[in-house]
């Protein structure tokens, strides 16, 4: 048995399952402000399963199929590979549980097509500078800066159709693919 504290009201992420060393399941609690959302953007786990609980608050969450909002006393589950994000869809702190199984999924992908053999989805791989690994051809390509503002916090999203967007968080560009580095 392990047992864990952590300050309740500590904003942003606190990982219990670090603290509870647990071997098969992450847990993490999340404690989001109006206006801000889930690390990550738009996103999948290929091979971890899921699940939110709002313990206060609402979320919203979108995926390739549409959006759904959460609130306090609900719960929504994701399956292995499929895309999404959430925010805090509310005036107040937004505080949820995230429970993922198999604990150690590394294997992240985003919605869009390799360049080089135009494959489904490319996995994200943050070990040192990010890079798009194609898991169908084994091509590699660099994320480059927004094109209008240079910056580089760039997201996945998605646009009005529920399509598949990168969005710069600092000047609210949009783009249909990933701007790559040459």
């Amino acid at each position: 048995m392990r047992r864990a504290a952590f300050d309740d009201s500590a904003p942003g992420v606190v990982r219990l399952g670090d603290a509870l060393d647990a071997e098969h399941v992450a847990v993490n609690r999340y404690r989001i402000p109006p206006g801000e959302g889930f690390p990550g953007g738009l996103h999948a786990h290929a091979d971890q399963e899921e699940v939110f609980v709002v313990v206060a608050g609402a979320a919203r969450f979108e995926t390739l199929d549409g959006a759904v909002r959460v609130g306090a006393g609900e719960a929504i589950r994701f399956a292995p590979g499929e895309f999404q994000t959430g925010e805090n869809a509310g005036e107040d702190d937004l505080v949820a549980v995230a429970l993922g199984a198999p604990r150690g999924s590394d294997d992240v992908r985003v919605p869009a097509a390799c360049p080089a053999c135009g494959g489904g989805s490319l996995r994200l791989d943050t070990d040192g500078e990010p890079t798009f690994a194609c898991p169908h051809c084994d091509a590699e390509h660099v994320p480059a800066p927004c094109p209008d503002c240079g910056c580089d916090a760039l997201a996945f999203a998605t646009d009005e159709r529920d399509d598949p967007v990168v969005e710069c968080g600092d000047c609210g560009a949009r783009f249909d693919h990933p701007p790559l580095a040459a």
